[in-house]
């Protein structure tokens, strides 16, 4: 995994930039993220007027009832008719399509961003449409357990990372727009390659939900699987919990980041090959050794409080 890693600057934005940051937002997509983006610029009056779209017609009530947009539509179209700035907050799989149907709609100068987690594919399909370059993948790695307009939050992003991955193309002053949008709101915000980033998605996020999923899988298929669900402790349910995200998102994450998650489930086996191999070979002092190394490692990563980067299981 080779590639830059770049924190910004730390600064308010708010504090150095004239409010609002954006005239007209469109939101296509009103789930958890989609609408706690929508709430944020709201609190942090970062957007005259906010606009969304999503399939769902709860979505669309629930989100105006609770003011996280002004107007909502089941019309793509519609929804970013003369917005100089659009988030596609919709699933992996679905980014690339919403793009090609709201380019020939898109106002002069739009700047369009995404909040996906796999973002080599973004980046191309941004390149080839939006050929002026004001299309800004991003990824903030932010959430929470329930989903939907009824579980966003205007503070979801305080505290939490935001990576951009700006393609080949991509305007510098497009990615100053979309930087300022997430300082704003109290993100901290990186920059990386497109390929960087799915390549270590793909170890500390990708391959555990697989992982989760697997297991979870093979102790159903146990004879009796079903009732020694009953007997599971805590270690169990934490191991497990991103097991609950949603099946679609995680199909099309895996799809669209394939050849890098297929290298980490390729490490990932050999790591269990070493250890089976220890334990039918009764080393102790190696399965030790192995268990020590990787304790070390987990507690580095600390107690899962700092901020909001919390993996998030659904839309």
């Amino acid at each position: 995994m080779t590639g830059e890693l770049r924190p910004e600057s730390v600064h308010d934005a708010a504090a150095s930039t004239s409010l609002p940051l954006v005239q007209r937002l469109a939101i296509i997509g009103l789930g958890l993220i989609g609408s706690s983006v929508g709430l944020a610029c709201r609190a942090h009056g970062l957007a005259k007027e906010i606009r969304g779209a999503d399939i769902e017609p709860d979505h669309r009530a629930h989100a105006v009832a609770l003011g996280i947009v002004d107007l909502a539509f089941a019309d793509i179209a519609a929804a970013i008719e003369g917005a100089d700035m659009v988030v596609l907050a919709v699933p992996v799989g679905a980014i690339a399509p919403t793009l090609e149907q709201i380019v020939p709609h898109l106002a002069p100068g739009a700047v369009v961003t995404d909040v996906g987690s796999v973002k080599g594919v973004v980046a191309t399909t941004m390149d080839r449409l939006l050929p002026a370059g004001n299309g800004v993948p991003g990824h903030p790695i932010a959430g929470r357990e329930t989903s939907g307009p009824g579980a966003a939050a205007a503070e979801l992003f305080v505290g939490a990372k935001c990576i951009l991955t700006p393609g080949r193309l991509t305007d510098p002053a497009a990615v100053a727009r979309v930087r300022a949008l997430w300082r704003a709101v109290g993100s901290e915000v990186l920059q990386m390659r497109p390929e960087c980033h799915d390549e270590i998605f793909a170890a500390i996020s990708h391959l555990p939900h697989i992982v989760a999923y697997a297991l979870m899988g093979a102790i159903l298929d146990l004879e009796g699987g079903e009732h020694l669900q009953a007997l599971a402790g805590g270690g169990l349910r934490d191991f497990s919990r991103v097991a609950m995200s949603h099946p679609v998102m995680w199909r099309d994450i895996c799809l669209a980041n394939r050849e890098p998650i297929l290298k980490m489930i390729a490490r990932f086996q050999g790591a269990l090959s070493d250890l089976a191999a220890m334990i039918s070979a009764e080393d102790g002092d190696g399965l030790h050794q192995r268990f020590a190394r990787a304790r070390a490692c987990r507690e580095g990563l600390g107690n899962g409080n700092e901020g909001n980067n919390r993996e998030r299981p659904g839309r």
